[in-house]
Order: C-alpha cells, then sequence, then structure tokens
C-alpha cells in the first residue's frame, strides 16, 4: 500500500471523525437527525457520529452507506454498542445499493461536499425514497459572500487532498431543489469559531417532489 493509499485509509477517517464531532457540526446535525422517522437511510454514516442523535422511538430501521472501510467500523462497532440493528454497507453515493422507493427518511449530513458526483447523488437519494419521503440535511459548502469564496476558490485543491476529497466550493440548497426535492424548513450561517471559507452552513428538511 503507497503512502497516498494508507492516507486515505487510515488518516482521513480519523480527521474526518474529528472535525466532524466538532460543537458547530454537532449542532447542526442535531436540528435535523432526530427528526428521521419510520424505514431510515444515512448516506455518509461511515464513524457513526450520527446514531446518537436519532430517536429511537421513530426510527423502525436503519441502513446506512459509505465507501470507507475505517470509517465503516467505527459505525458499525457504535451500532453494536447501541443495540442497533443496522444494515450498513460499503458503497458510493453514485450508486446506492438499496431499491427503488425504500424509505422514508434519509440523513445526508457532512457528505455531499465529498461524493464524486453531487447531482447523481442527489438522484440517487431520491430515487430510494417512497413518494413524499424526506431527506434531511446538513452540510457545508460555497459561502454567499464574494470575499469569501475566493478564499474558498484559492484553498480548496489543497484542501481537498488533505480532507478526503471534500469541496469547499460546492452549492447546497439550490442543487437538492434541482435534483427534483422541495425544500420547507431551511436554516443557514456561518459556524461560530470556525474559518469562514469553511464554516458557511445550510441545514434543513426538503420532500421529494413530483
Amino acid at each position: 500500500m503507497g503512502i497516498a493509499s494508507w492516507y486515505e485509509e487510515h488518516v482521513v477517517p480519523r480527521f474526518i471523525k474529528c472535525a466532524c464531532s466538532s460543537p458547530a457540526i454537532a449542532k447542526a446535525r442535531e436540528k435535523v437527525v432526530p427528526l428521521a422517522s419510520g424505514a431510515v437511510f444515512e448516506i455518509g454514516c461511515g464513524g457513526g457520529i450520527n446514531q446518537g442523535f436519532y430517536d429511537p422511538a421513530l426510527v423502525s430501521s436503519y441502513a446506512g452507506l459509505d465507501p470507507s472501510g475505517k470509517g465503516l467500523e467505527y459505525a458499525r462497532a457504535e451500532a453494536e454498542r447501541r443495540g442497533l440493528r443496522a444494515d450498513i454497507r460499503q458503497g458510493v453515493g453514485e450508486d446506492i445499493p438499496f431499491g427503488d422507493e425504500s424509505f422514508d427518511t434519509v440523513v445526508c449530513t457532512f457528505t455531499l461536499c465529498s461524493v464524486g458526483d453531487q447531482a447523481q447523488t442527489i438522484r440517487e437519494l431520491r430515487r430510494i425514497l417512497k413518494p413524499g419521503g424526506r431527506l434531511l440535511f446538513a452540510e457545508h459548502g460555497r459561502a454567499p459572500d464574494a470575499s469569501v469564496r475566493k478564499w474558498q476558490d484559492r484553498i480548496e485543491p489543497v484542501w481537498k487532498r488533505l480532507a478526503g476529497g471534500c469541496h469547499l466550493t460546492r452549492p447546497i440548497s439550490s442543487e437538492i431543489v434541482a435534483g427534483g426535492f422541495s425544500i420547507g424548513t431551511h436554516g443557514e450561517r456561518y459556524a461560530p469559531k470556525t474559518p469562514r471559507w469553511a464554516g458557511w452552513m445550510e441545514w434543513g428538511e426538503a420532500m421529494k417532489a413530483g
């Protein structure tokens, strides 16, 4: 295994688990994850960070997907610790290995920044949702201020290499709408105590349109 492969497999999952457990990001998770109900699918479940935010009284079943083997180890260990019966698989968001209209709720937190094809992943999330199903999202991405976007554009090429392909410049809500969702509840802000180039966050609830 080369240095780059070793870094991706062992360092990046630990870096992401640490970074995505920050207080600001935890607050964003708290706004959406407890709303999940019914048959729930979580994309980017590696690390198991969201598992503590689910309301077990509302969730009838749980499935998850992540490309990282190490991240899946964390997620499966956390599910076992919590006594959660879970179907957690390795895979990518562009080709989700579950059938059409399988889930009542999809949870997507701080994941669209790092998928290979954001638009295709959103289409897949829509595909696996039942009619009227909900997408609960909390993401970071392209800032509304030109001065911040300038720094995002400059920093992103290096940041992607360090942070497992994480993009700083991807739009969030507009891409969710373009993927066939209508957004209801929606919030946005810069995360406190975070560099503004990395801190623009949006969260909310989107319904499967059509």
